[in-house]
């Protein structure tokens, strides 16, 4: 039984139904991503009234902490959080990569010191897959390997034969029939080695197919060229994932290639620093603009933060450090991204997307890309300083 169902065309972007054991999801589809079963700064509530309807975790995160064990002894991971909609865990191949000076691959498993308490777990594809069943997981990813784009191509060849071998192992050892289990194409820049990659996750066979290894410091116009390659290597029939891609303008464009599901701690990251999307591009509400504006931050957005407060009140939480800013931010911030797929859907199902597209990147106004890439460069290093 197929567990997706395409519902309308434009050109290659579609609309579709993925139908998991806690839900069916519209696509495409923004995820927020809740690392440790926690989106920062907002609840289970706020995401149910934002119409988020599906989020993002990390095992590897869950496995350090609180523990595999434990979530169980909650009933899995949607008691645990208060989440009664769909769950995708990724299986922490980033933090191969991110926390590189914490990790060792061995054969095929990976020793993974903790940057809690120093003790050190050996994670393998097989016993990733089942700490994911284990937490109640409706979508999983198996262990991969995830290299910056300025890796050398051995290294990417290397990524590429070690993420297929460990995605055969995974499958192999996946027991639930309600858990879909995803393949991972890597390959960096080059379309020969995705290519190789996206043909032997599709002999080992998935319920759906990831892109991943994008958006880890090169330039947009390489990003684009990976993604158009790689989604033209997934057949139809099957959901696209695009990992870790979360700016509205890269949206839209990646919908227009036929990608189905998107995530991304950007929204949030962003949002705590005073940073929050508008039809244009980015406003900082830090800038004394705002300090006696009575508007909210979009004129038009049904966001709850939009409903009720001003970007004046916002100015002062930020200036001032209080706390509730960074939550009515990030509600800001995943309900643009959120409404943004629900207008997409809209458009494609009306034969209208290519106009909508067209408009909304004419309009939309996104960071310098110099800046970007630095900014991306200091979060991936704050990430290894932090640990």
């Amino acid at each position: 039984m197929s567990h997706f169902q395409i519902i309308s065309t434009e050109n290659k972007a579609r609309t579709g139904i993925l139908k998991t054991a806690h839900g069916s999801i519209n696509t495409p589809v923004f995820m927020p991503v809740g690392t440790q079963a926690s989106v920062k700064s907002i609840d289970s509530a706020d995401l149910i009234n934002m119409n988020a309807p599906i989020i993002l975790t990390n095992i590897y995160h869950l496995l350090l902490r609180p523990g595999i064990q434990t979530i169980s002894s909650f009933g899995g991971i949607h008691s645990f959080m208060n989440w009664n909609r769909p769950v995708l865990t990724d299986s922490g191949g980033f933090q191969l990569f991110s926390l590189s000076h914490l990790t060792k691959i061995e054969g095929d498993s990976v020793k993974v010191k903790s940057y809690i308490d120093g003790k050190i777990d050996t994670l393998t594809p097989e016993n990733i897959i089942l700490f994911q069943e284990e937490i109640g997981a409706d979508i999983m990813m198996p262990l991969d390997i995830c290299i910056s784009a300025k890796s050398t191509k051995k290294q990417h060849i290397d990524a590429v034969e070690k993420t297929s071998i460990w995605a055969e192992q995974s499958k192999k050892a996946k027991r639930k029939k309600d858990s879909l289990l995803f393949g991972i194409i890597q390959g960096g820049r080059s379309n020969q080695l995705r290519e190789m990659s996206a043909k032997s996750l599709i002999e080992i066979g998935f319920d759906g197919y990831s892109i991943g290894g994008v958006s880890t410091g090169e330039r947009k116009t390489d990003m684009y060229k990976t993604i158009r390659s790689s989604t033209q290597l997934i057949p139809d029939k099957f959901p696209r994932y695009l990992m870790g891609i979360g700016s509205p303008e890269d949206l839209v464009s990646a919908v227009s290639e036929g990608v189905d599901m998107f995530d991304c701690v950007l929204p949030t990251r962003i949002a705590r620093n005073g940073a929050l999307f508008t039809k244009e591009g980015r406003i900082n509400i830090y800038t004394s603009q705002f300090q006696q504006s009575n508007k909210p931050i979009q004129e038009d957005c049904d966001c709850y933060t939009c409903l009720h407060y001003t970007t004046g009140y916002l100015h002062h939480l930020f200036k001032a450090k209080e706390l509730v800013g960074y939550r009515l931010a990030t509600i800001h911030n995943l309900r643009f991204n959120l409404r943004l797929m629900e207008t997409i859907q809209q458009n494609i199902s009306t034969h209208t997307f290519e106009s909508f597209k067209k408009d909304f990147l004419k309009t939309f106004i996104p960071p310098n890309e110099t800046v970007r890439i630095d900014q991306k460069e200091k979060w991936i290093q704050s990430l290894q300083d932090k640990k």
